[in-house]
């Protein structure tokens, strides 16, 4: 590994300096002899013979300039691949440098290797380049693995942070930092408000690859995931079109109080833009996938070319492009995943993630290598004070907008999460990328090293001490384990209970909305997006499918220390895996026929007596059973109201991929029938005459669930 490891780092400098000292000399720079006729044949002279070179078949020959742009390509690819499989296994390493610190300084050692040698600035990572080809596989995967119950349910307070907050910091940061200038007017005298503005609005960019690569390892509890990670990932969104928008202003010759309002609704057709650009695409993604069942090889490809093709059309209009592509992912997700088969959705989280890994690690490394240069300049007054407002401005940004969004919650931000947002403010690529693309003027190499320094500091020192801060202040961890259909299912039971009481109120709330939306999207959006022979004919199927995919995909970077040992004692076999499917499904699929059907706060049904008999539940022998249910149903016969029970037994399915050695007991009770019809004919005597119901219409059926423990005696 040491081997391939310095062998790497001597080929890639080289192939980067002396691209033609490999290339071989053209033949017309060949000497040419002068008394050689120009075609083969004897010599006048001793009558030996003579070979023409410039016309001489080559036995070997290289041609390094053909092949220049993708071999170095894939030699930075190797070198971040190499850095990334390195870190993993240097031992105890992980657990005390994050890993885009690590990356930075194989950056930093491959790039004073590069200007020891060649006394010049290495090659850095070009703005076009990063926003094109490395930022939207980082985005795409955030956005298609995105928790999407987490995010819309705190969607109110992380475009609050990512918003105000985002302004907060760039008027805050912006502002201080001309004050600073006025103050050192020998040094800053000549940095504009608008370049500041500017500059402040760059440097607050909050980078998602940072914030990831640093929270995924430390494992923190959803809410605390999803805030940092949505306000992040919207943030640099914000950031992105506050820069384009001050760039134009420094372009105008005056700025006017129109051009200020001008802008304002620049911003929001930006953003509403990119958003409509990101549905319209991931709609017609989904509708694509639903034609791929005799094309199941390229149903993947069509996930990330509508992706990318959502951001570059962005792009192309001046929108915003991280908007659409998160936007084309989260839309897309649930109707691809249940339109292509179970190897394509494995096939796409893989890609994905190996895909974001990648530019991550090449972002890093480009971060570390790009330091190296000739073009820095220093002001201790400038970048001192930007770091120290940096802190400043983001954590009074994030203990006042908390206090407010706090009194609207039910479950409230607590200090130690606040602590944690605000520390969890990593700069990273955005920002150094941005501040490249500033017009030059004399302090722009100023820029370009308080950015360097900015970033630095917040990924090595902050990111270095945040998890042993989430250690010291006990803040609460991720569950690992993954929910079951029971939790599921009580899940959807209490979203459906307070969707009704909003209703009931006339309160439209979050669960009202999204209950509303769930309706319209089982009413016309799957049916339309999603093929006939996928459509679950059942809620708790199609629940059950959905945990079935979860576990299959796994999570791949859970600690084997976090998982559970006992999913590991023996992996059920194919056929019984089937098995359990098909009996699920069919058992599934038994309700509807029942005698009571099922319905929501949408579709009331009829009560009314039916004779059908119902079909028994399969069972699987060979899995565990916790509870038996007895249901005895009464029906009525005949005018005197006698009850004839009949009984059915229902064994509750386990997920669990392990074998129990319990064996299946049905356990029947022939005297529950008629001590049932002894109490029902009992509370038909009491029943007053003003409460009986009129002769026409058919009495109202009872049922009795009788609960019993399947326990071993």
């Amino acid at each position: 590994m040491a081997a391939v490891w310095m062998l790497s780092l001597l080929l890639s400098p080289c192939c980067l300096l002396w691209p033609t000292c490999l290339a071989l000399t053209p033949p017309a720079e060949l000497p040419q002899p002068h008394n050689l006729p120009p075609l083969l044949g004897i010599n006048s002279s001793d009558g030996s013979l003579s070979v023409d070179l410039s016309r001489a078949l080559r036995v070997f020959s290289m041609d390094y300039h053909h092949v220049q742009a993708p071999f170095e390509i894939v030699l930075w690819i190797m070198l971040a691949s190499l850095a990334k499989l390195g870190f993993h296994w240097s031992g105890r390493v992980p657990a005390v440098v994050p890993e885009s610190c690590l990356l930075i300084m194989v950056g930093l050692l491959v790039g004073g290797v590069i200007y020891g040698v060649r006394h010049s600035a290495p090659p850095t990572l070009s703005a076009d380049a990063f926003f094109l080809f490395l930022l939207p596989p980082i985005v795409l995967d955030a956005g298609y693995f995105l928790p999407g119950r987490l995010f819309f349910e705190n969607l109110g307070t992380i475009l609050w942070y990512a918003v105000l907050g985002t302004l907060w910091n760039v008027l805050g940061i912006g502002l201080s930092l001309y004050g600073v200038c006025l103050l050192a007017q020998s040094s800053l005298g000549d940095v504009s408000l608008l370049h500041c503005l500017l500059f402040g609005s760059l440097i607050a960019a909050v980078d998602p690859v940072a914030v990831l690569s640093v929270f995924q390892e430390m494992h923190v509890n959803e809410q605390l995931h999803i805030l940092v990670f949505g306000e992040s990932l919207l943030n640099d969104a914000v950031t992105v079109v506050l820069y384009k928008l001050f760039e134009s202003f420094l372009r105008l010759p005056s700025v006017s109080g129109l051009d200020v309002l001008l802008g304002g609704c620049r911003v929001v057709v930006v953003g509403l833009g990119g958003l409509f650009v990101g549905l319209f695409f991931g709609l017609v993604a989904a509708l694509t996938s639903r034609f791929t069942s005799r094309a199941q090889v390229i149903a993947p490809l069509f996930v990330f070319l509508y992706s990318y093709l959502s951001y570059l059309t962005s792009e192309m209009l001046h929108l915003s492009g991280i908007m659409a592509i998160v936007t084309c992912a989260v839309t897309m997700k649930q109707y691809v995943e249940a339109n292509v088969s179970e190897r394509s959705n494995t096939s796409i989280q893989y890609f994905l993630k190996m895909w974001s890994s990648v530019s991550e690690t090449l972002i890093f490394i480009f971060l570390g290598v790009s330091t190296i240069q000739d073009v820095h300049m220093w002001s201790w007054p400038f970048v001192c004070s930007t770091l120290l407002l940096c802190l400043i401005w983001r954590a009074t940004g994030v203990l006042l907008l908390t206090a407010v969004v706090n009194k609207l919650r039910r479950n409230a931000v607590t200090f130690r999460d606040q602590f944690i947002i605000a520390y969890g403010g990593l700069r990273g690529a955005i920002c150094f990328s941005l501040v490249f693309l500033i017009d030059d003027f004399p302090k722009k190499r100023l820029f370009i090293t308080t950015t360097i320094v900015v970033i630095l500091f917040t990924v090595f020192v902050q990111g270095m001490t945040i998890k042993p801060l989430v250690e010291l202040l006990d803040v609460k961890r991720k569950k690992r384990a993954l929910p079951t259909v029971s939790e599921e299912i009580h899940s959807r039971l209490i979203d459906h209970l307070l969707a009704g009481i909003e209703d009931v109120v006339g309160y439209w709330g979050q669960h009202y909305w999204k209950d509303k939306f769930e309706q319209f999207n089982r009413k016309y959006l799957r049916r339309f997006l999603i093929r006939e022979d996928h459509q679950a004919r059942s809620s708790i199927l199609r629940v059950y499918q959905e945990l079935e995919r979860r576990e299959q995909g796994g999570d791949v970077e859970a600690p084997a220390s976090l998982v559970d040992p006992r999913s590991h004692s023996r992996p059920l076999l194919p056929e019984e895996m089937d098995s359990i499917r098909r009996i699920l499904s069919r058992n599934l699929q038994n309700f509807n026929n029942k005698q009571t059907p099922a319905y929501s706060r949408h579709t009331l049904h009829q009560d009314a007596t039916m004779d059908r008999t119902r079909k028994p539940l399969h069972r699987h022998h060979s899995l565990g059973e916790r509870y038996t249910y007895n249901t005895i149903t009464h029906w009525p016969q005949g005018e005197a109201g006698e009850f004839n029970g009949s009984r059915r037994v229902r064994a509750g399915l386990s997920r669990s991929h392990t074998v129990c050695s319990i064996s299946p007991r049905l356990v029947l009770q022939d005297s529950a029938a008629p001590a049932a019809s002894v109490q029902a004919d009992s509370r038909e005597d009491q029943i007053s005459p003003q409460n009986q119901e009129p002769a026409g219409r058919a009495p109202k059926k009872q049922l009795s669930f009788v609960l019993e423990n399947e326990k071993q005696q």
